[in-house]
C-alpha cells in the first residue's frame, strides 16, 4: 500500500492510503499550524505509513491536537501510538466519547469540548459540532474549521474506489452506490436514520462549508450545504421507512 499526501487547501494536507482489496481510502487530515492538528489516526496498522506521512509536512512530534468523529478503528485505532509519538498532544472529543470510551482507552486524559465549543490552534480556529448517530454512534461529532469553512466530515458521502484528492463535481451519486453496496452487504445497518439525521444534517449544511474533508473519497469543493441537504434525502430514499 502507497500513501499519498496533497494540500488541499493551504496549509491542510490530505493523508491518503487506498486499500485495493475493499476498495476504499482511508483518509486523515492534517491542519499544519502554530499547534497542529490531525483528524483521524488510521487504524493501529496503519501508524508508520501515516506517521512517515505527517513526517513529509511537519515533525510528528509537534503534533497537538488530535481529533476524530467516533470510536472506530479507522477514526482512532492508532490513536496511543500517536500520543507516545507527540509528547504534547491531546486527545479532543465531546462528554460521551470521554466518558464512554476514550478516557480508559486513552494513555492521555481528552480535551472535552462542548457542542459548539471553539478550539483555536493559531491561524486556524475549529468549533465542536455533536452530532449523535450522524454519520453513526452514539458518540459522533465533528469539526468545522471556521477560518477556512472546511467540515471534518468523517464518514459522510463515503465513496468507493481510487478517486481524486479533491473534486468540484458532485460525489453524491458515487456515495449512494456505495450506500447501497453496504446495504447488500455485511456492513448493512452501519448507518441509521433517526429522526436526528435530517435535522444534523441541516444544521451542517447551515455553516455554509466550502470543502468536505470526506474521510473516505474525495474532498469536496463548491455547494458543500446543498450537498450535505441531498445527502439527507438520500438516507431518506435508501435507509427510511
Amino acid at each position: 500500500m502507497k500513501t499519498q499526501v496533497d494540500e488541499i487547501a493551504p496549509d491542510l494536507f490530505r493523508i491518503c492510503t487506498y486499500i485495493p482489496k475493499i476498495d476504499l481510502q482511508f483518509n486523515q487530515f492534517l491542519v499544519r499550524d502554530e499547534e497542529p492538528l490531525l483528524y483521524h489516526t488510521g487504524m493501529h496498522g496503519m501508524f508508520n505509513m501515516v506517521h512517515r506521512a505527517v513526517a513529509r509536512v511537519l515533525d510528528p512530534a509537534t503534533l497537538r491536537w488530535i481529533g476524530w468523529s467516533h470510536f472506530e478503528a479507522d477514526e482512532c485505532g492508532s490513536l496511543n501510538k500517536w500520543l507516545a509519538a507527540a509528547p504534547r498532544a491531546e486527545p479532543v472529543c465531546g462528554m460521551v466519547g470521554a466518558l464512554v470510551n476514550i478516557n480508559d482507552f486513552a494513555d492521555r486524559r481528552a480535551r472535552v469540548l462542548a457542542d459548539n465549543e471553539g478550539l483555536a490552534t493559531g491561524r486556524h480556529r475549529f468549533r465542536f459540532l455533536e452530532t449523535p448517530h450522524v454519520p453513526h454512534a452514539w458518540d459522533c461529532s465533528l469539526l468545522f474549521e471556521e477560518t477556512g469553512k472546511t467540515l471534518f466530515c468523517s464518514d459522510l458521502l463515503l465513496q468507493n474506489g481510487k478517486v481524486e484528492p479533491v473534486t468540484e463535481q458532485s460525489v453524491l451519486e458515487g456515495a449512494r452506490q456505495s450506500l447501497l453496496g453496504f446495504q447488500a452487504g455485511p456492513l448493512a445497518n452501519s448507518y441509521p436514520y433517526t429522526p436526528l439525521t435530517e435535522p444534523t444534517l441541516q444544521r451542517l449544511a447551515d455553516l455554509a462549508p466550502e470543502r468536505l474533508a470526506i474521510m473516505h473519497g474525495s474532498s469536496l469543493v463548491g455547494d458543500c450545504g446543498g450537498a450535505l441537504r441531498e445527502w439527507g434525502g438520500v438516507l431518506r430514499e435508501v435507509l427510511g421507512s
